[in-house]
């Protein structure tokens, strides 16, 4: 029973897990701010074409 407990203590599978969607979720946060950041930018230039023609 310790061995099995012992074993269970030792893998760290779950964390590498954790660790990975950890990144991916900051990942996901960056390429969300850039995207509203350019959007922003392109609804602008949007409008202004608009009005122009």
């Amino acid at each position: 029973m310790n061995h099995k407990i012992s074993l269970f203590l030792k893998n760290e599978s779950g964390a590498t897990a954790i660790e990975y969607g950890m990144i991916v979720a900051l990942i996901s946060v960056a390429i969300i701010g850039a995207v509203t950041a350019i959007g922003g930018k392109l609804n602008t230039s949007f409008k202004t074409i608009n009005t122009d023609l």
